[in-house]
């Protein structure tokens, strides 16, 4: 009863087109006052020792080394290295969309970071090289999700403060899920391209490959620094943010120099903007997971599920069924720091291993990105595009269905997940 009130209650509050985070914070209030016997002191204490957490920190860094590779011209290098590869394939320029993604995706950890720097250079050269319009659109979109696949991602050091799972497991357990998906997309980008005999590219010569690869290698070297630097044990997840937002400065300002000192105060106050947001976000989510936690609703749900003989699969299923529903109203961000807290508990008491769960999550809320309504990257590609919402949807469901299949591919089969971090002994 306590579970459908809180519910009923944030879901009437978003109806009315609050954002999330207030929906979040009137929720809890208005529960606090009205129902519970909760001293308001333990609010407070809650509200500081929620945020006072260490992997936190990650993610204003890793927001200011997105904005300064968007800005710092290391996405267009990227392009020309991943198209002078893939280029001379069916369909090269929306394969090099892809592959340049996956590349960016490894040093932004954000998806509509990803979208936007691919998508605002790649998608004009392709509708002038003869791409249908859709093509590009559709391949933008989808491959920009694999912003929060492939490490780092901000979206699973929230699963991990919502959590408490490792960060660095997290990380690695993305990478071969992330290249699978990047392949899967291909897979689909290149099948189209070969069935409707779009325009391919001249094959780059070898010393063309070298002078792209030359070029682009400050920004993949962020790549190797990150992973290795958290793999041997060098840096934190948390001090790798730092690292790469030094270093992405360092690449952009003065190796680059596609930036001047003079907009630095611009990327500064933007990346603040974006950061106040999702942490004011986790403020509310954290007071909302402790009302839950006090309530006992995530124990009487495992409790209740045990009790009715729901194994793993089904359970698992009705995750899926949740979030993609989730998805439809909801940005990736809210839906972690919500759900996470009610259903991980359930996971842990059905044997799911906790890092495997979080990929799951991570890629339900890339598949949510891509449908509507609120899909955050069918928003940023359409302000690129200047292509209507119900156009976009039209463009990506190929895409879209080959995520949704790799989808039940990450959530039956957990080696994919957790293979790569149990060979690297973190798990």
């Amino acid at each position: 009863m306590t579970a459908a009130i809180i519910f009923g209650l944030l879901l009437a509050l978003m109806l009315t087109g609050m954002p999330i985070s207030i929906s979040l914070g009137l929720t809890v209030l208005t529960f606090l006052f009205t129902m519970t016997t909760v001293p308001l002191e333990s609010v407070a204490l809650k509200l500081f020792t929620g945020i006072e957490n260490f992997e936190i920190m990650a993610i204003p860094f890793f927001i200011l080394a997105g904005n300064f590779l968007t800005h710092g011209g290391v996405a267009r290098r990227m392009i020309v290295f991943a198209s002078s590869m893939v280029g001379h394939w069916y369909g090269g320029l929306g394969l090099a969309g892809v592959l340049a993604c996956a590349l960016f995706a490894a040093v932004s950890g954000s998806s509509p970071a990803t979208v936007v720097a691919i998508g605002s250079i790649l998608l004009p050269a392709m509708v002038k090289a003869g791409f249908p319009k859709k093509f590009g659109a559709g391949i933008i979109t989808t491959s920009g999700a694999l912003g929060i696949l492939i490490p780092p991602s901000i979206v699973m050091v929230m699963f991990a403060v919502a959590t408490n799972t490792s960060v660095g497991a997290l990380f690695m357990a993305g990478v071969v899920p992330g290249i699978a998906l990047a392949c899967v997309l291909g897979g689909v980008t290149w099948y189209r391209a070969r069935k409707f005999d779009y325009p391919r590219q001249a094959k780059a010569t070898t010393a063309q490959r070298l002078k792209a690869f030359r070029e682009s290698i400050w920004g993949l070297l962020l790549i190797i620094i990150v992973m290795g630097g958290i793999y041997t044990g060098v840096f934190t997840p948390t001090e790798a943010a730092a690292m790469s937002a030094v270093y992405a400065f360092f690449v952009a300002v003065f190796v680059y120099r596609d930036m001047g000192l003079k907009d630095v105060p611009k990327v500064l106050l933007n990346s603040a903007n974006m950061s106040a947001m999702l942490l004011y976000i986790i403020t509310n989510a954290v007071m909302f997971s402790f009302i839950m936690t006090n309530e006992n609703i995530p124990q009487a749900l495992a409790d209740w599920m045990l009790g009715q003989g729901l194994g793993s699969v089904t359970f698992l299923l009705a995750v899926n069924v949740l979030l993609l529903a989730a998805g439809n109203f909801m940005e990736p961000s809210s839906i972690v720091l919500i759900f996470a807290p009610i259903l991980f508990p359930v996971a842990m008491k059905l044997g799911i291993n906790p890092v495997h769960f979080g990929i799951i999550m991570v890629v339900n809320m890339e598949v949510g990105m891509c449908h509507p309504p609120v899909g955050l990257n069918l928003y940023v590609a359409s302000g690129i595009t200047k292509m209507g919402i119900t156009e976009l949807t039209v463009a990506v469901w190929p895409w879209l269905l080959s995520m949704i299949g790799f989808l039940l591919l990450v959530t039956y089969w957990p080696p994919l997940s957790i293979w790569f971090p149990h060979q690297l002994g973190m798990m």
